[in-house]
Formats: structure tokens, C-alpha cells, sequence
């Protein structure tokens, strides 16, 4: 049955909407607006959610465009994972602005809380970090005069930005996430498919506040905001949206995201791994009251470390220019960069190691360094894959779909085949984030088939097959190792040097 869907992409330094024809979900129309970043401080980034608010009725809009409002079977929302933002239920205004996955304001509450680290990962699969959302929630709980006894009184609702755009176009008649969003709070236990009250009472978090879990695909409500009355079908968290989008529907399927930070998600079925790598188990999607579960990893700096070549550095005019830059590099430099801006994410961990720009000569210039940033990316994507094989007991794919911004880059695409020693391959379709939305918000309204029958409808533009030599392979991770040495904390060194 063909149809139209419109999907609501909410990113960290975007938000766009496209619009997509089913079955095949081919894009049509597309709208997109800059999302400006707030730094208060060192480690510290904020939105606005008015901002996000606006751009996100605006660029619905646009998308809609001659379509017509009544053309569209449903809506589906996907968005920046973790971003933790708390608002009044009467009103819907904000407390805050939003605070954003990549804030590291609550280093030292986990550093308090790691005690309890076992129980937090026993139950949620994720590790104890500022990335995740509970610590970020009770921080605005403790410093927003008034917060808590409101929060206990029920007047105050929690969300990441899926649930807080529900409530806003459902005019607050839903408040609500799904488990994909849940499952990256540190209150959610993995097992059972719910909140955890033992964690709930660990970060002083009352459970009134919590929206409620459902499907990944369903009924969501429906918003008469856009013109007319638009059915909510579908909602994930970016990376499981985009990883629905590259249909890895079977175990052992795995897909790279490389935008602002790069994701890696490798599909595990219906039992989630426990993870001896410090990675994170996850939930894939949920449908009809069933989950999937995904092993991942996360690297904090991928496009923006290229955005810190153009804007601070000067390096590059455009994104675009780095690998083109990067090409003229000799292929033996001992350049390396560690972009730990923000701290280094999965397999290490460390939420205070900072960037490393390390072997640098009288003759090193811009070609060096920007060969160096985007190894960088594929340099982290090798360890990420080392550990889920560490966790697996070997990876019987060997296949990393990718998509993001950075995966248009043909050089970098090459360096990740060679460094990986696995075949990269790229969809003719790189919308995947949108389009896994846009899938979920389709399966809800009977337009597309389940999983197993969407993954039909992938199509690869380009495979990128591995040349480098296994021992060129190996000196070239250990040289990258001893870099990352210099970018970890003393005690993080001490704890362990290589990942598996």
C-alpha cells in the first residue's frame, strides 16, 4: 500500500524534516535548520528548547509543503539520545535549557556514585558516566530553586527531546518515550523493560516526573498542529533509528553513524550482552511488547573534530576539504590526533582525558593534521569493533554499513575498510536516522512489512573493501594506542592501556 510519511529529525546541531514515500520510503521532500550550541562553561553544552520547539513546527512545515496535510499516514520522531530537559506539566515551559548528551557538568556526582557502578550496570547495561541522563536530571533537580518539591509534587515532567516534542504537539495530552530513549537514562533496567525504582532512589529521581515506556512503533496520539490531524506512529533514539534504517535486522549486523560523535550499533537479538569491553547493551527497538537489543559504542568527537579544523584551526574552508587535504598527506606520518574534547567515550571511558595532538615535526602542516583528524575516526571505529568482538567471541559479519555526514568522504570510508580489516559499505539512501523513523511511523500505520521483509528494500551504493597489509594493520593501532596513553588520566592509564 503506498502512502506518505514524514519523519522528525531532531540532532544535536540540526533539526530537519523529510518526507518519505512508502513502501520504499524514498525521501521527497526535505527541510532543515541549524541548531545553535550554548557553552557556559568548559564542558558544559546546553539548547534551547524553544529553539529546537520552533525550528521543529517550522521545518514540519516545509516538508509538508503541497503534500497535503491529509496525504500523510503518520509521523514518526527520531532524536539526540540522552539530552535531558525538565518542564512544567501545566504550562509545558522549560525549567532550563537543555542539557546535552555531550555536558560533562556531572563528572564528579559519578565519581560519588561509583560504588554503585555494578548495580548500574547490571541493570541498564550502560557504564556510570555524564553522558547518560540520570545525573544530568537530578543535577537540574538540585540547582533549579523550587525543582525538587515540585518534581515530588508531580507539577514537573522529565523527558529526553523525543518526549518533550510529544507533550508540545500533543498539547500535553501525552507524556511519554519508548524504550530505546528509556534505555539510555540509567533508570530503565534492561531485563524487565521498565523504570528501576533502586535506581530511581540511588539518583533522587521521584518517579512522578517519568514519562511512560512504549513501543518503539505505535500510537503516540496526534497532533492538529501542522494542519489538520496527524497521527504519532513511531519514536527512537537516533542511533536505533538509524541502525533500523540501515536494516540491521539480524544478529551480527552492525552499522556506523558518523555525525557530530559516531555510533557504533551491532544487533544482538533478543538477549542483550554483557559487555567485559565497557560497552554498552542497549535496546534496539521495541515492537509489539518485544526487544531487540544491540551492543554499542560511542565515540564523543567525529564531525566535530573536523569542524575544529574549519572554525578554530582554520585548517579547511568546508568539511569537504578534509579528505582532500587529507589525500596529500605521506602515507607513513606519525601525526596522530586524540580528539578527546569532551572526554574519550567507549572502550575507555574516561570523562576527563582531553585531546592529544602528538608526533609532530618542523615539517608537519595542515595535510598531516587533517589526515590525522579523520584517522582519528577510524582509528576509535577499530577499537570499538576489537572490544564487540572481545565481547562476542568474533564477529561472523565482518560488514559495517555506514552512514552520517563523514561517511561521504571516499577517503575515509578506504582508511576505515583498511584499518578495521572489515568491508565498509555505504547506502544509496544515507537518510537513515529519518528513514528509520519514517519505517516505524509506517509499520504503525500498515505501509511497510515488518523488519525482516523492510530489509528488502536496502540497497548498497558503494563497497569499500580492505587493501591494508595485517601487520601494517597492527603497527599502525599500536602507534595509535600509545597516543590515546597520552590522552587518558593517570589513573585511567594505569586501568588499562588497550581495549579487550
Amino acid at each position: 500500500m503506498a502512502g506518505l510519511v514524514l519523519a522528525l529529525d531532531q540532532g544535536t546541531t540540526s533539526t530537519r524534516a523529510i518526507l518519505f514515500a512508502a513502501p520504499a520510503l524514498t525521501p521527497i521532500a526535505e527541510a532543515r535548520r541549524e541548531l545553535p550550541q550554548i557553552y557556559p562553561a568548559p564542558g558544559q553544552v546546553e539548547h534551547d528548547p524553544e529553539t529546537i520547539w520552533r525550528d521543529s513546527l517550522a521545518v514540519l512545515a516545509e516538508a509538508i509543503g503541497d503534500a497535503g496535510r491529509a496525504d500523510i499516514a503518520a509521523l514518526g520522531i527520531t532524536n539526540q539520545r540522552e539530552t535531558t530537559l525538565v518542564w512544567d506539566r501545566a504550562s509545558g515551559k522549560p525549567l532550563t535549557n537543555a542539557i546535552v548528551w555531550q555536558d560533562r557538568r556531572t563528572a564528579d556526582a559519578c565519581a560519588r556514585l561509583a560504588e554503585h557502578e555494578p548495580l548500574i550496570a547490571g541493570r541498564t547495561g550502560l557504564v556510570l558516566d555524564p553522558y547518560f541522563s540520570a545525573t544530568k536530571l537530578a543535577w537540574i533537580l538540585d540547582h533549579v530553586e523550587g525543582a525538587r518539591p515540585a518534581a515530588a509534587a508531580g507539577r514537573l515532567a522529565f523527558g529526553t527531546i523525543d518526549s518533550f516534542l510529544l507533550f508540545r504537539l500533543t498539547e500535553g495530552a501525552v507524556h511519554a518515550t519508548d524504550a530505546t530513549n528509556a534505555s539510555r537514562t540509567l533508570l530503565y533496567d534492561l531485563h524487565k523493560g521498565a523504570w528501576d525504582d533502586a535506581l530511581l532512589r540511588l539518583f533522587g529521581i521521584p518517579r512522578a516526573m517519568l514519562p511512560e515506556i512504549r513501543d518503539s512503533a505505535g500510537d503516540f496520539g496526534t497532533t492538529r498542529l501542522l494542519g489538520g490531524s496527524l497521527r504519532i506512529g513511531g519514536i527512537a533514539g537516533d542511533q536505533q533509528a538509524a541502525t533500523l534504517g540501515q536494516a540491521c535486522v539480524v544478529p551480527g549486523m552492525a552499522k556506523a553513524t558518523y555525525g557530530t560523535g559516531a555510533f557504533l550499533l551491532l544487533n544482538t537479538g533478543e538477549r542483550p550482552v554483557v559487555s567485559k569491553n565497557r560497552l554498552l547493551s542497549t535496546v534496539a527497538w521495541q515492537l509489539a511488547g518485544r526487544r531487540t537489543y544491540a551492543l554499542e559504542g560511542a565515540i564523543f568527537n567525529a564531525g566535530s573534530a573536523v569542524q575544529w579544523l574549519r572554525d578554530e584551526l582554520g585548517v579547511i574552508a568546508t568539511a569537504a576539504d578534509a579528505g582532500r587535504l587529507a589525500a596529500e598527506a605521506a602515507d607513513n606520518s606519525s601525526v596522530h590526533f586524540v580528539p578527546a574534547f569532551t572526554g574519550l567515550g567507549a572502550p575507555w571511558w574516561d570523562p576527563e582525558a582531553r585531546a592529544v595532538l602528538s608526533g609532530l615535526t618542523r615539517a608537519t602542516g595542515r595535510a598531516a593534521i587533517a589526515r590525522a583528524t579523520l584517522e582519528s575516526v577510524g582509528f576509535q571505529t577499530a577499537d570499538l569493533l576489537a572490544a564487540m568482538e572481545g565481547d562476542l567471541g568474533g564477529w561472523t559479519e565482518a560488514v559495517l554499513r555506514v552512514d552520517g555526514g563523514m561517511a561521504a568522504s571516499d577517503w575515509l570510508m578506504q582508511f576505515l575498510a583498511d584499518i578495521t580489516g572489515a568491508a565498509v559499505d555505504r547506502p544509496s539512501v544515507t537518510e537513515t536516522t529519518a528513514r528509520g523513523a519514517a519505517y516505524l511511523a509506517a509499520l504503525s500505520a500498515g505501509l511497510c512489512p515488518e523488519p525482516a521483509g523492510f530489509a528488502a528494500s536496502w540497497v548498497a551504493e558503494r563497497r569499500f573493501a580492505p587493501a591494508m597489509e595485517a601487520a601494517e594493520r597492527r603497527r599502525r593501532l599500536a602507534d595509535w594506542h600509545e597516543a590515546v596513553r597520552r590522552a587518558l588520566t593517570p589513573t585511567r592509564r594505569q586501568e588499562v592501556l588497550r581495549p579487550g
